[in-house]
């Protein structure tokens, strides 16, 4: 009974978390990708037309980009520069709050073919050049490249790339790699449809098709999130977000945390064997036993003597009428 109290405790807790957003369907019915910035703010690129969409919480439309060749949007952390690449066009373009582009870094005149970019701050970028096979430090401010290091890494499938505190992320379809600036592999580990990392201070994540997973440099992949009915999920400081059946949920993280000192406690109090000393007494079962005949012997024992009582005040009254 227990058990079931804290299954229920932590499915309403779970659910109260659950807020579906008034989202227009339609708007979310083609949506290739979703991400969502920590002012709460969401961005729907489209594969279809090659649109990328601001709207605010409420579905109202903020902005919107037209492409003509597909662009992968870096992250929407900082709304105020949004970082989008393009390997079809081969440059990187920064784009301000309203949706409108403030620079465009152009590749194709002083690199080979760049794979994948990364944008660092607003300064610096790191580019894999899979012509020359090197990763390179660039300072696109000044147009100088900073450090170019051999990266001989295969770029098949390439997702994503992220460099943080001499560690190069390197994200493809089906794994994650952690490489040192001098191409020594620290981790690696399978990992299905990812498609982004995101980093919040000192955290990396990865944003894949139906969770997202945090890297832990002792456990490795740590999944924080999932349903595997969800089309698109992502999330922001505060909140998880997934589409699912074409509507839009939002997941409160701070609620989602209230639910573990209620359920995790009492979870471990359970799992604890119950020790018991040797007793010199009767087993419980045979001392239950016993008391339920003496209390059934004493039952019939009432029964017997209102019976007798009965019949003696019948024959007292069939005597006074006579």
């Amino acid at each position: 009974m227990r058990i079931l109290y804290i299954i229920l405790t932590f499915l309403f807790c779970t659910l109260s978390a659950q807020k579906t957003l008034s989202f227009d369907t339609l708007k979310l019915k083609e949506a290739k990708d979703m991400l969502a910035d920590d002012y709460g703010n969401l961005y729907i690129y489209k594969n279809k037309d090659f649109s990328f969409t601001k709207y605010d919480s409420l579905g109202k439309q903020l902005g919107k980009l037209m492409f003509t060749v597909p662009y992968k949007v870096q992250s929407v952390q900082n709304p105020l520069s949004l970082v989008l690449f393009s390997e079809n066009a081969q440059e990187m373009k920064f784009v301000d709050q309203n949706m409108n582009e403030i620079q465009k870094v152009d590749f194709k005149q002083k690199f080979g073919f760049i794979k994948m970019a990364y944008a660092e701050d607003l300064q610096q970028l790191w580019l894999l050049d899979d012509s020359t096979k090197r990763l390179i430090q660039y300072n696109f401010r000044n147009d100088t490249t900073i450090n170019s290091y051999p990266f001989d890494v295969s770029f098949d499938d390439l997702m994503d790339l992220l460099v943080y505190e001499t560690k190069v992320y390197i994200l493809t379809r089906k794994h994650i790699g952690v490489y040192s600036l001098k191409f020594e592999k620290l981790f690696e580990a399978p990992l299905e449809n990812g498609k982004r990392f995101r980093r919040e201070n000192e955290t990396i994540l990865v944003v894949a098709d139906h969770s997202i997973l945090k890297y832990d440099p002792e456990k490795g992949m740590v999944k924080i999130f999932e349903d595997k009915e969800a089309q698109i999920v992502d999330k922001n400081i505060l909140s998880y977000f997934e589409i699912k059946a074409n509507k839009l949920y939002l997941y409160n993280l701070e609620k989602i945390r209230e639910t573990k000192p209620q359920t995790e406690p009492e979870t471990r109090q359970n799992a604890v064997p119950t020790v018991t000393e040797p007793s010199s007494e009767k087993p419980a079962g045979e001392e239950g036993t016993k008391k339920d005949t003496e209390k059934k012997e004493s039952e019939q024992k009432a029964t017997d003597d209102t019976l007798q009582q009965l019949i003696q005040d019948t024959s007292d009254v069939q005597t006074v009428g006579v």
